[in-house]
């Protein structure tokens, strides 16, 4: 036998195990766990109107606020607190305030909801608090012994049962708020969901009252500082001024002024001197060129100058009319030139005290402009200290202005507030206040139902898929190859699902065989056998091992069945009972076996001896009364030589095996068996028991033909074992006879 042919039989293709989905496996799955669908769907329908009929009636009140994007212009100034811009997060964020724990707190506050016993289960007169709260059903105690933080604790309670029945949303897109409040009181309900609106504008029209309240209180403050402050650097500017000389009129300091004066005293000096000196130099020039200084222009216009040059013309005239009648020597000529000689040496004095006039009026223009440059000069310094002290000027008067910047800004602003103060508006108005409602909105019979309903089909499925997940065993040929990895050599039914008419509860299925040879019964152990037979191609198997991995799944009732309707059939067969714990075989015998298997083996009583015919023809090797021994026979040479004379002997040989997981027997005789044969009651056995087995008999140069199924129950196979072929046994199974 080939070594590894039981670990080449390993689990499908990957492809095998993700095939794509099938709707028929997961109806089949749904009918196989129908009752338990049920089952759970029901109670939790029950549960659900259970809960409906025992609920507290409860209303609900509903009130409207809106974000109102537009704003009274009753002032042409801006508020201290601006209003709310009108954008999705804005209005969302409202709501949020909206169900804040500060704003419930108000309307406890407001309400008095501390001193009601549906809310504050402490309160004067409650009987055990809500029903919401059954937990808290102590008495209330005194406020005296009350510590404050149990004080906080409870207010903070009241605060929470409040929010439970409040329900705050936006409605749709637009800026339209609405509140719902539930309460088993129906004018309780729109109380407070009237309360809630109201307090929310109140709480927007406080907060900008305490906003502008508070401006106010500190523009006053900051405007005092401010006026001091200026006050303060004002005076710094002028006692700069004063100390460092930098005193204006005008627009300009004295000393710039000085300056500019000086400056045009200065340039007129200059041009006088200019002409002065300009006369003098022509007079000079003249003089030197031999003029008498005749032509002087200053003797030309001298009065004086004019006077004797009149008297000279007139004694020239006078001399030259005495010299054309007396001649040169006559007294009154002599006298007439002495007086014309006494003009001109007056005329020569008068044009000299000009020239001197002439240069010392130069001299006075000179010394007048150098005077004047002179005080220019100093001037000019003083200046440039001016200056350098006006940086410093500078300085202090821009942190002047800056200052009274500062404060005529801050002084119209808290004019502004001041004015502003008392009209204050709301960013949003209440657009409908709640009424009282008529109708309770909780419970909704028909709601709890269809909710009751999907929750129930919820529950159901979790519930089939929850089973399914833990389920142990194995149902349909599918799960066999899919999850053991081994071929399905056929299944195993419950005789009583099996047979059509009613059958005594004392008939076994050994005997139904015998009786019945043409039933589905027997047929289903003729394709175990074709199975098995074919398992092994182009080998033959005649020494065939059958076992299980735990006790009681079927095993010793399966091979003494085959066995019947193999030798039925005419097949030579021989059964072999090798459990030496329990030889589960003897029950199907007539009487106790005298000599058995184990005798054979000691040489004790020969295989004819020992062999017992059965009415179907096979042929039983069972087990002698209190056959247990210690020894290891299977794996002994009389073991082999009893097996090597049975397949020389029979067609097939069937050796009942103990359970692996149990009994060591099985591994070591499962080697000598050409074949193997798992067997696995159907939905009982785990997985992992069969598995745990499997890998027992790794490596051993052990071939397992594959796993069969017993105790099929055909009825329900046929209803919901989608994959496996007794799922089509209504359509087959007039091919039967019973």
């Amino acid at each position: 036998m080939d070594g590894s042919a039981f670990e080449t039989r390993s689990a499908p293709a990957p492809e095998a195990e993700t095939a794509s989905f099938d709707l028929n496996v997961l109806i089949a799955t749904f009918r196989r766990r129908l009752r338990l669908f049920a089952a759970v769907a029901l109670v939790v329908v029950v549960a659900v109107m259970l809960y409906t009929l025992q609920e507290t009636p409860r209303y609900t009140a509903t009130a409207q606020v809106m974000l109102d994007v537009r704003t009274e212009q009753v002032t042409d100034m801006s508020a201290v607190l601006s209003g709310l811009p009108a954008d999705s997060s804005v209005v969302d964020t409202e709501v949020e305030v909206l169900r804040s724990r500060s704003l419930a707190a108000r309307v406890v506050k407001q309400l008095h909801l501390d001193e009601d016993p549906y809310f504050n289960p402490y309160a004067p007169g409650a009987r055990g608090g809500r029903s919401l709260l059954p937990f808290l059903k102590k008495a209330a105690a005194p406020s005296a012994q009350v510590s404050p933080i149990e004080q906080q604790r409870r207010a903070e309670m009241v605060v929470d049962n409040v929010l439970q029945g409040l329900k705050v949303r936006r409605s749709g897109l637009t800026y339209l708020i609405v509140i719902d409040y539930t309460h088993p009181d129906a004018a309780q309900a729109a109380k407070l969901a009237n309360a809630f609106a109201d307090l929310y504008l109140t709480e927007q029209l406080e907060a900008k009252f305490d906003a502008t309240k508070s401006a106010n209180e500190w523009l006053d403050g900051r405007v005092a500082e401010l006026r001091d402050q200026l006050q303060e650097a004002e005076a710094a500017v002028q006692q700069y001024k004063i100390a460092n000389n930098l005193l204006s009129a005008e627009g300009a300091t004295l000393t710039e002024q000085e300056i500019s004066g000086l400056n045009t005293q200065l340039a007129t000096a200059r041009a006088e001197q200019a002409e002065t000196d300009a006369r003098l130099a022509t007079a000079r020039n003249q003089l030197a060129r031999g003029s008498n200084g005749e032509d002087v222009g200053e003797a030309l216009t001298s009065p004086v100058v004019q006077q004797l040059r009149k008297q000279r013309a007139e004694k020239s005239a006078e001399v030259a009319d005495l010299a054309g009648r007396y001649g040169d020597r006559h007294p009154d000529l002599l006298k007439a030139k002495r007086e014309l000689a006494d003009i001109d040496s007056q005329i020569q004095a008068e044009i000299g005290r000009i020239i001197s006039a002439l240069e010392a009026k130069a001299q006075v223009s000179r010394q007048r402009t150098n005077s004047m440059a002179g005080s220019v000069a100093s001037s000019r310094g003083a200046l440039a200290g001016n200056n350098r002290a006006s940086i410093r000027l500078g300085e202090l008067q821009r942190k002047a202005d800056s200052v009274r910047t500062l404060y005529e800004t801050l002084l119209a602003r808290f004019k502004q507030t001041s004015t502003n103060q008392g009209i204050e508006q709301a960013d949003a108005r209440v657009v409908s206040k709640a009424k009282i409602p008529t109708r309770p909105s909780y419970p909704k019979p028909s709601l709890n139902l269809a909710l009751g309903m999907i929750m129930a089909l919820g529950a159901g499925a979790v519930a089939v898929v929850l089973a399914e997940v833990l389920v142990a065993g194995l149902f349909t040929e599918d799960e066999v190859e899919r999850r053991l990895g081994l071929p399905y050599l056929g299944s195993v039914p419950l005789l009583s699902s099996a047979a059509e008419a009613k059958i005594s509860r004392t008939t076994s299925p050994a005997d139904y065989l015998l009786a019945k040879p043409l039933s589905s019964f027997a047929e289903s152990f003729r394709k175990l056998r074709a199975a098995i037979l074919f398992s092994k191609v182009g080998e033959p198997t005649k020494v065939i091992a059958i076992t299980s991995s735990l006790p009681g799944e079927g095993k010793t009732t399966t091979t003494f069945s085959l066995a019947r309707t193999l030798a039925s059939a005419g097949s030579n067969v021989v059964i072999v009972d090798c459990d030496l714990r329990q030889s589960a075989i003897n029950r199907f015998l007539k009487a106790p076996p005298s000599v058995g298997l184990l005798e054979v083996l000691n040489g004790v009583a020969t295989l004819d001896q020992a062999l017992i015919d059965d009415a179907s023809g096979a042929k039983i090797l069972p087990l002698a009364k209190a056959a247990y021994t210690p020894r290891d026979v299977f794996g002994s040479p009389a073991m082999h030589r009893l097996l090597a004379e049975l397949r020389s002997r029979f067609d097939l040989v069937l050796l009942d095996t103990a359970p692996l997981l149990a009994i060591a027997d099985t591994r070591v005789l499962a080697p000598s068996a050409d074949a193997v044969v798992m067997l696995a009651r159907w939905k009982k056995t785990p997985v992992k028991a069969i598995l745990s087995a499997l890998s027992l008999l790794k490596g051993r140069g052990i071939f397992v033909a594959g796993v069969a199924l017993t105790q099929v129950d055909l009825k329900a196979q046929s209803r919901y074992g989608y994959g496996d072929a007794n799922y089509y046994y209504k359509s087959y199974r007039k091919y039967y006879a019973e």
